[in-house]
């Protein structure tokens, strides 16, 4: 009898200790993958592309045309989510007035007008992850707000990837809140995207990251390349706030390549390369392409954490030009130029991507590193009390390398040792893991343990 309790006690021992270590892979995520429809896709680009025109500036009050229309119709298809999934989402309009003045692609003083809606996280309500298409469209002159601008793949492909996402994800649910959003005024000067950011400082939202999709539907690039399975992720290196101080301790510990965005980029790729092998996710290491700018560029500047996902080959054929053929060449931003398979495959990268962090537990906090002179890394971090949390993982790569290539499972723990791996020849960050295998981004450290 003794022995048989003896084994019983060992047996509920290891059965506890295999317990909480988490699995590799959350199996839900592939079925998210499978629930995104291309033929829905196609149905949200017909529509978007159908109102002539979605100038910033152009008809509001006409129910078929112009932005008013547009934007209505994003709203409504929120709102029929949200009535689908038994009120999840709230829904709303965020808008902010621009003027003429000191604004020279702004023709005349208007509303810039978004459309937000939120689907509430159930433990962490005030801890965001947003995902945004531009409802905007602009003709070969941004100021001209009459002419046809079908805006098909920009950016009529992200706002309906955005609408698509949502109505996957609301099927489920998640600890921490996902925000789709419609934003407005790309065109003219990223009014829409700072809006919302300054909507989210001042409303105190702790935002964990927002996907930025602009142009997710062309694989035939100006340069000749055909391509299916590509896609880019632009991220900027270090805040745009960081302080002083911060860039001064850069210069001798490192992490030039390693600021909340570039983490982000990180994150994207890595579960695009776990649960969709078939993609080539890109990171660019850059805020956006050369001299250029996108929506997620606004919510940088206030410190927040954002990446941009988009096609990996353009074509400025195809990109803010009037509809019209010249020396044989066709222009314009037509339905014609989108494939609607590959606009599915992106918005299910983004899918993926907006749960796996919605569903994972807070990061770790206060991450600080240490090992100068010494053959081992110490790596310690203020842990969370939470119970979804069952343990953690130290990863570290080479300095070259721009992903996290090695990592290590250390448990519920606050600190660990990484014996032999010297802190000379490697890059450190800490990141949360819950039982079923989602990850927080991953934290690289902030302080120095002496």
């Amino acid at each position: 009898m003794k022995k048989y309790i003896l084994s019983l006690v060992l047996f509920a021992i290891c059965f506890f200790a295999y317990s909480q270590v988490p699995q590799e892979i959350d199996a839900r995520h592939y079925d998210i993958i499978e629930a995104v429809s291309a033929e829905r896709i196609e149905s949200d680009i017909r529509t978007l592309a159908g109102f002539g025109t979605r100038n910033t500036f152009s008809d509001t009050v006409s129910n078929t045309r112009g932005i008013g229309a547009a934007r209505r119709w994003v709203k409504a298809e929120f709102d029929k989510i949200s009535e689908e999934c038994g009120g999840c989402l709230e829904v709303f309009y965020q808008k902010d007035y621009v003027t003429k003045e000191g604004n020279s692609r702004v023709p005349k003083d208007a509303w810039v007008v978004n459309v937000v809606a939120i689907q509430k996280g159930t433990d962490y309500p005030n801890n965001h992850v947003l995902m945004s298409g531009d409802i905007d469209s602009r003709a070969s002159n941004t100021m001209d707000y009459e002419t046809d601008a079908p805006g098909a793949n920009d950016n009529a492909s992200g706002m309906a990837g955005t609408i698509e996402a949502a109505r996957v994800l609301s099927k489920y649910k998640f600890k921490n809140s996902i925000v789709y959003v419609g934003l407005s005024g790309e065109e003219q000067g990223l009014f829409g995207g700072s809006g919302l950011a300054e909507y989210a400082k001042e409303n105190e939202w702790n935002i964990i990251g927002i996907l930025n999709n602009d142009m997710i539907g062309n694989i035939e690039g100006v340069d000749g390349v055909i391509d299916n399975r590509t896609f880019r992720i632009f991220s900027e290196p270090v805040p745009q706030t960081e302080t002083e101080r911060q860039r001064t301790l850069r210069r001798y510990y490192g992490g030039e390549v390693d600021g909340i965005s570039r983490q982000l980029a990180r994150y994207v790729h890595k579960q695009t390369q776990t649960y969709m092998p078939e993609m080539n996710p890109m990171m660019i290491y850059r805020l956006d392409r050369f001299g250029r700018g996108g929506h997620h560029r606004p919510f940088n500047d206030l410190g927040f954490a954002g990446i941009r996902i988009m096609e990996a080959h353009e074509n400025y054929n195809r990109q803010h030009q009037d509809i019209r053929v010249e020396d044989g060449i066709e222009y314009g931003d037509v339905v014609e130029g989108v494939n609607f398979k590959y606009a599915k495959k992106l918005t299910a990268v983004n899918a993926i991507s907006l749960a796996g962090l919605a569903w994972a537990p807070p990061a770790p906090q206060n991450v600080g590193i240490g090992g100068v002179v010494e053959p081992s890394a110490k790596l310690a971090w203020d842990a969370t009390d939470d119970d979804n949390i069952v343990g953690y993982k130290i990863y570290w790569r080479l300095t070259t390398s721009p992903t996290w290539d090695n990592f290590r499972y250390v448990g519920k723990v606050n600190e660990y040792t990484l014996e032999g791996i010297v802190i000379d020849n490697f890059y450190f960050g800490v990141a949360a893991v819950d039982k079923n295998g989602n990850e927080s981004v991953v934290v690289f450290p902030e302080r120095v343990i002496r």
